[in-house]
């Protein structure tokens, strides 16, 4: 969505002038601080994230690539074991999630994608299927059963065999 000139005009001076943060500037304006920052970053401005903090992980982060870098399916809980061994204190669940976002990741393969219109392309198998026509007799037959690519709902096609 779009904004006015004026408005765009009136972040800028806010933020340069008064020196508001993003926040203030969005309640007064009644827009969105995504909007804010938007703004203030087709203006220039680098985004200035939160400070980050040193995490407990970090001394012990050169031993887990290393590690991973050798055996690259070692589990988080076993990896977690040797570095509590190390002197790690922290949370297992927490160190997980840390390790899941160190963790390297494999090479992706090349597929082709194919392209098809709806009802274009479609499979076909055969089914044992229980055909009711008299009130107490149920015939068993074999059909086939066609699956196009794009219903989820199965429908019978075909004639039927024995």
């Amino acid at each position: 969505m779009t904004i006015k000139t004026e408005v765009e005009a009136q972040i800028l001076r806010y933020y340069h002038v008064k020196k508001w943060r993003c926040g203030t500037i969005a309640r007064q304006l009644h827009v969105h601080r995504g909007t804010v920052q938007r703004v203030l970053a087709q203006a220039g401005l680098p985004r200035v994230g939160g400070l980050q903090r040193p995490s407990r992980i970090d001394p012990y982060l050169p031993f887990i690539h290393e590690t991973l870098k050798k055996f690259p399916s070692l589990t988080a809980s076993r990896l977690y074991a040797m570095v509590t061994e190390r002197g790690y204190r922290g949370n297992i669940h927490h160190f997980r999630h840390l390790v899941a976002l160190h963790r390297p990741r494999p090479t992706p393969e090349a597929y082709l994608r194919l392209r098809a219109m709806p009802g274009e392309v479609g499979e076909v198998d055969w089914a044992l299927y229980r055909a009711r026509y008299r009130r107490h007799y149920a015939e068993r037959r074999t059909m086939p059963i066609d699956l196009p690519r794009f219903i989820r709902r199965r429908r019978l096609e075909g004639a039927t065999g024995d």
